[in-house]
């Protein structure tokens, strides 16, 4: 069972499952602020999902935004001799929900900014109303995105549309991010959680491990071009190979064709 600092009534990030899909939602009124208990959620959450690793994820917000981004007092309270193990802390995080070893999705049904527009790119998928408003606003308080929201920004809309977006400290809608390549499905607000939901659980219904394997070989290209991903392939082709799901799919689709509905079970 995840830690009671996820399941309790007053639990600022909370961690529940849908069979095998985790459902990481923060829910800290009236703004979802990143402030010191929030930090430490998504700390106590990410050692759980570490150690016990869902088939997917889906991360999500209650009320009116996802998150006005980092609360202001945490800056105002930093020592500057402080301040590079602090980031280096919180990058930390980012890097986490980056490696969790099964597909993650981050649903914005509206304003995301700062530390949660930087988590959500740390996912694997992005999903967003098309009204949503992202932004790495740090600019306006003379700073710089430290939770690796940059570089993964880059990685997704190139460096320009980086740079763009981090140093305008605009916002940007989602309908706008989708053409950049950032935001990967568009829903409509009415059915937007629904929307999220089936997205997410059709990752974790799929080929979880076929998954895996893709994340990996996606991450080994980005770190070390297509030489580096290709050099691990293999290994990862005969370790996906050898599941059970794997061979089960093989076999309905020899007997039903492509449309076959295998049950997978992530073995």
């Amino acid at each position: 069972m995840p830690p009671p600092s996820l399941t309790g009534d007053s639990a600022v990030l909370r961690l529940s499952a849908d069979g095998p899909l985790a459902v990481l939602t923060l829910d800290s009124p009236p703004t979802n602020l990143f402030d010191e208990a929030m930090w430490a959620a998504w700390a106590d959450a990410l050692d759980w999902l570490t150690a016990h690793p869902p088939r997917a994820l889906l991360v999500r917000a209650q009320g009116r935004v996802v998150s006005a981004g980092v609360d202001v007092r945490v800056f105002a309270e930093l020592a500057p001799q402080d301040a590079e193990a602090f980031w280096r802390s919180r990058l930390g995080l980012t890097r986490a929900l980056e490696a969790l070893p099964c597909p993650t999705v981050f649903a914005a049904h509206s304003l995301t900014l700062t530390a949660a527009f930087e988590l959500a790119l740390a996912c694997d998928l992005v999903v967003a109303t098309p009204q949503a408003r992202f932004g790495l606003v740090e600019r306006k308080i003379a700073f710089t995105p430290a939770m690796g929201g940059t570089q993964r920004l880059a990685e997704r809309a190139g460096p320009a549309r980086a740079r763009e977006l981090v140093m305008t400290g605009d916002l940007y809608r989602a309908s706008v991010l989708a053409d950049w390549g950032v935001v990967n499905a568009l829903f409509p607000p009415a059915s937007f959680d629904a929307d999220a939901h089936a997205y997410a659980m059709r990752l974790a219904t799929g080929p979880t491990l076929a998954h895996r394997a893709t994340k990996e070989a996606v991450r080994r290209c980005m770190d070390g071009g297509v030489p580096a991903a290709d050099d691990c392939l293999p290994a990862l082709a005969a370790a996906v190979a050898a599941t059970r799901d794997h061979t089960r799919a093989v076999t309905a689709f020899l007997a039903d064709g492509p449309d076959h509905s295998t049950d997978y079970t992530g073995r």
